[in-house]
């Protein structure tokens, strides 16, 4: 193990899926005892989109206010006409489809907006087990819709979108092109799938073995995979590595973690991308856990961090 992820190890709080109510609490306590700090020259506003039922899904969103190409902001964070549009991300957050919020990750999308230049949408979506397959997804697939449709007010180009997702997020990340991809949109340029849960199967070694990984195991996987199916079959928007057919989907980034039960089926995704003929640059964390980058001040997290708005910059540029 990494020797800064070991030294922090035991200071993290553990998520055990078993009992649900304490996982939440557990990620509540942590939120409030340490609130994210955005990052400089970030404005955030948070806006609402309106699902089919009439009830609100909160959506986040980071503008950068300072640096080259950043959009003056007027009333509710608009951005001024005749300012050049920034690249829009969407990004959705991790929590084993169960736990977290958005407002969790508000440094990490700060940061985000920040480092690439671009316009960060992050996306409160529902939970399991009280909201199972596919609300999930249907929140996620519904704010893509509300980006691209509202890039012009919030200052970015709906022809430079991305979705980034972390873990759970990251199957959402997955599930989230192919469905763009079959049924008309809207497009995404990139898809960074960071850590991704993307298999409810649980057969790939990495996952057999991994009963007592830290930060995350079989036991949560499979507890976490029960919650967000609900008794229902996977398909391949539940489970993307079920997908039989990559082609089309959009250029990717993917990072899996060399201590991490989810390892395998990263690697095995990116196999399948990557034989349809969709570019793909891959990473493994050597000496990695999953959920490693909470972990701030590790010069891995750093590397993580900066790999990943490298990608962002270049996928997105004009």
């Amino acid at each position: 193990m990494d020797r800064e992820l070991a030294a922090a190890l035991p200071g993290l709080p553990v998520y055990g899926f078993s009992d649900l109510p304490r996982a939440r609490s557990t990620a509540e306590r942590e939120y409030a005892a340490r609130p994210p700090v955005l990052a400089d020259g970030v404005a955030l506003t948070v806006h609402r989109a309106v699902r089919a039922d009439g009830t609100g899904l909160e959506i986040r969103v980071f503008t950068p206010t300072q640096g080259p190409g950043a959009p003056r902001l007027g009333k509710a964070g608009r951005a001024a006409r005749g300012r050049a549009a920034l690249p829009g991300v969407l990004y959705l957050h991790g929590g084993g489809f169960c736990t977290g919020a958005a407002r969790y990750d508000d440094g990490v999308a700060s940061e985000m907006a920040a480092a690439v230049g671009a316009v960060v949408a992050s996306v409160d979506y529902r939970l399991a087990p009280e909201h199972p397959y596919p609300a999930g997804l249907d929140d996620v697939v519904l704010a893509l819709r509300w980006l691209h449709e509202g890039a012009g007010r919030l200052g970015a180009d709906p022809g430079r979108l991305a979705v980034v997702g972390d873990s759970a997020g990251g199957g959402l990340a997955a599930a989230l092109a192919l469905h763009a991809r079959d049924h008309g949109g809207p497009p995404l340029a990139f898809q960074a799938l960071l850590e991704p849960d993307v298999d409810d199967r649980l057969q790939t070694r990495s996952m057999l073995e991994g009963t007592d990984t830290p930060v995350w195991f079989y036991d949560n996987a499979r507890r976490s995979w029960q919650h967000y199916l609900a008794g229902r079959p996977a398909d391949q928007y539940a489970a993307p590595a079920r997908a039989r057919d990559f082609a089309g989907l959009p250029p990717a980034y993917l990072t899996v973690n060399e201590l991490d039960p989810l390892r395998d089926e990263g690697l095995a995704y990116a196999v399948g991308l990557l034989a349809a003929g969709v570019s793909v640059e891959l990473h493994c964390w050597p000496g990695a856990f999953h959920g490693f980058t909470a972990v701030r001040e590790a010069a891995i997290t750093r590397r993580a961090a900066d790999g990943l708005h490298g990608a962002l910059r270049r996928a997105l540029g004009e």
